[in-house]
C-alpha cells in the first residue's frame, strides 16, 4: 500500500467563500443553462465569488488566483454523458471556463462548491470529468452533509464537474464502542485499515481524528452503524454510558489498494468496469440477456473450469455420496502427463485411504484438485475415454459449439472453450443442486476410514464467504489459460453469472469480478 499524491487526499477545507455580487442568468437552449460574468482587474484583486443557477454551484477566486480580467462562463448541463458506473450522481453536471486561459495561476488552486440532493448517507465528493482518461476522476472534498453541498479543490481553468455519491462507503450512521489498543483507533467495514477519518458525534459536534486499524462492524447485523471506535477515542466525543452515538465520518486520509480508492480507481473511472483479462461475460441467468462482454466468442483454455462438466458427467451415473471407496495412485500419475507433478494440486493421499464418493466429489469442487477429479471418472463406470466423449456430447448438447475436452481435469490447455460457451454450460450444469453445494461451501472436512486422517479443502474462490449471495462457482489456472473464474450470484428473484478467462494475475481475477457483479447487480437494482 502507498500514499496518495496530494490531489488525491481527502482533507478538511476550511477556507471561506467570499461575498458574491450580483449576477445575471442568461436562459440558453431548453437542455443548457448558461451564466457569464466578466471579473475586470480591481475586481480579482479583491477576489470574488462566481456564483450561478441560484447558488448551486460557486467558484471562489481569492486574491492572486487570476492575474489579468477574463470572463467566466458556468453551463448547466443536461446532454447524455458518460457517468461513473459504481457511483450515484446527486447534483447537475455544471461546466466552467475562464475564457482567458493564460489570466489564471494554475499552481494556485481555488475551490468550487455544488449543491446536491441525496437520500443516502454515503460518501459525497466532487469529481471532474477527464476527457483524456474519458473518465471522471476524484477532487480532494470535504463534504457538508447538513448543508447538502461540498467543497472540493481544483487547479483547471476550465472544467466539468458533479457530485457523486459512493455506495462503498457509509458517512453517516451510528458509531459504538470497544476496548481494543486503547488509542485513536477505529474499526470500519469500508475504509481500509491506515485510513484517517474525523469523526464528529452529531448530538454535540465534537470531533476526534481515528486511524482505522481493524474491520468492522459487520453490516449485515448492523446496517445502520458505519463505524466502532476504540472506547479512548469514543470517550472524546461522547460518554461510554451512551453506547450508540450518531456520527458523520469524513475522510483525512484513505488507504490506496490495487490501484483503487473506496473502490474507484485512481486514473479515474467510466461508464462500464474496466476489464483487463482475455475474455469476460456477465449475463442475466434468468433472461440470458448480455450485460457486458469482452471477447465472447475467444476460443481459449479454460483450465480448472473443466470440473464442472467432468462433475456433471459423474453425476448422470447417480453415485451414492456415502459409499466408501478406495483412492489409487494411479489416479494422480493420469494427471502428470500434462503437469509437473509437484506442481499441480492435488489431495494428498496415499494409494488405498478410504474415503466416501461425496468427500472426492466437495474436495474436487472446492479445492480443484486434480487427482481427485480422475479418481471420479474411474469410479464413473465408464471407461476413461468414454467419460471424455461424453463430456464433449454434454456440452454440444447444451450448446455449447466452440468447447473441446481431452481430458477431465482442465491441466491441458487444449480443454477449450469461450466464455459465451461456459455461461451456457453452467445455466446447465449448475441445474443439479449438489452442484451448487459443492461450489459455495467455504470450506468441506472428512476423515479417511482406514487412518482416521482429519482433511479440510478450502475453497479457491474467495469471493464465496463476502458480500455477495454466491449460488455457484469455479477457479482455474493455468500458465497457458492464466486465472479463470465463474461466480454466479443472487439478487432478489434473478441471478448473475460472471465469467473471467485469462487474467493475469489471481488477485485481478477476483477484483474484476467483484466489478462485473457490481456493475451487474447496479443495472439491475437501478432499472427496474
Amino acid at each position: 500500500m502507498k500514499k496518495l499524491p496530494f490531489w488525491q487526499v481527502f482533507f478538511v477545507v476550511g477556507i471561506l467563500f467570499l461575498p458574491s455580487m450580483a449576477q445575471a442568468q442568461v436562459p440558453a437552449a431548453a437542455e443548457t443553462k448558461s451564466f457569464f460574468i466578466n471579473l475586470d482587474q480591481a475586481t480579482i484583486a479583491k477576489g470574488y465569488t462566481v456564483a450561478a443557477f441560484e447558488q448551486a454551484i460557486k467558484l471562489s477566486l481569492i486574491p492572486g488566483i487570476l492575474q489579468a480580467g477574463t470572463g467566466v462562463d458556468l453551463l448547466e448541463l443536461h446532454e447524455p454523458m458518460t457517468e461513473p458506473w459504481n457511483l450515484d450522481r446527486v447534483s447537475e453536471i455544471y461546466q466552467f471556463e475562464f475564457r482567458n486561459h493564460a489570466a489564471y495561476d494554475d499552481t494556485k488552486p481555488f475551490i468550487v462548491q455544488i449543491n446536491y440532493q441525496a437520500q443516502d448517507d454515503n460518501l459525497k465528493q466532487v469529481y471532474y470529468f477527464d476527457s483524456n482518461a474519458a473518465g471522471w476522476k476524484p477532487l480532494p472534498t470535504k463534504d457538508y452533509v447538513s448543508e447538502g453541498m461540498a467543497r472540493a479543490y481544483i487547479h483547471l481553468p476550465f472544467a466539468r464537474v458533479a457530485v457523486f455519491s459512493n455506495p462503498e462507503a457509509m458517512a453517516v450512521g451510528q458509531a459504538s464502542w470497544y476496548g481494543y489498543k486503547n488509542g485513536l483507533f477505529a474499526a470500519s467495514p469500508d475504509f481500509p485499515k491506515g485510513s484517517k477519518l474525523l469523526v464528529t458525534n452529531l448530538a454535540n459536534q465534537k470531533s476526534v481524528a481515528v486511524e482505522v486499524n481493524d474491520y468492522g462492524p459487520d453490516r449485515k447485523l448492523h446496517p445502520e452503524r458505519a463505524i466502532d471506535l476504540d472506547k479512548t477515542a469514543f470517550k472524546k466525543i461522547a460518554s461510554l454510558r451512551d453506547g450508540v452515538i450518531e456520527v458523520s465520518i469524513e475522510p483525512l486520509f484513505i488507504t490506496e489498494q490495487n490501484g483503487r480508492v473506496l473502490g474507484v480507481k485512481i486514473d479515474g473511472v467510466a461508464d462500464t468496469p474496466e476489464i483487463n483479462s482475455q475474455a469476460a461475460l456477465l449475463i442475466d441467468s434468468n433472461s440470458q440477456a448480455v450485460i457486458y462482454e469482452r471477447n465472447a466468442d475467444l476460443v481459449l483454455p479454460l483450465a480448472s473450469l473443466t470440473k464442472i462438466v467432468t462433475a456433471s458427467v459423474f453425476l448422470d451415473a447417480n453415485p451414492d455420496f456415502s459409499a466408501v471407496v478406495a483412492y489409487r495412485d494411479a489416479d494422480a500419475e493420469r494427471t502428470w502427463e500434462h503437469a509437473d507433478k509437484n506442481e499441480i494440486a492435488s489431495l494428498r493421499l496415499k494409494d488405498g485411504d478410504e474415503l466416501t464418493i461425496g468427500d472426492l466429489f466437495f474436495t474436487t469442487l472446492i479445492a480443484s484438485t486434480n487427482n481427485t477429479a480422475e479418481t471420479l471418472v474411474r469410479l464413473s463406470g465408464l471407461e476413461r475415454t468414454e467419460f471424455i466423449r461424453q463430456m464433449n456430447a454434454k456440452a454440444r448438447g447444451w450448446g455449447a459449439t466452440s468447447t473441446v475436452f481431452v481430458e477431465p481435469t482442465g491441466l491441458s490447455p487444449l480443454n477449450v472453450s469461450t466464455v459465451l460457451d461456459y455461461a451456457i454450460m453452467t445455466k446447465a450444469a449448475f441445474r443439479e443442486p449438489k452442484l451448487l453445494a459443492a461450489t459455495t461451501l467455504p470450506e468441506y472436512k472428512f476423515t479417511t476410514w482406514r487412518d482416521k486422517k482429519k482433511v479440510t479443502a478450502r475453497n479457491t474462490n474467495k469471493l464465496i464467504g463476502g458480500d455477495f449471495y454466491v449460488t455457484g462457482g469455479k477457479t482455474g489456472f493455468l500458465d497457458e489459460a492464466g486465472y479463470c473464474l465463474m461466480t454466479k450470484v443472487k439478487i432478489g428473484e434473478r441471478e448473475l453469472t460472471g465469467i473471467i478467462f485469462g487474467a493475469p494475475e489471481r488477485e485481478q481475477s477476483f477484483i474484476e469480478m467483484e466489478d462485473l457483479l457490481k456493475y451487474g447487480i447496479r443495472q439491475i437494482t437501478h432499472n427496474r
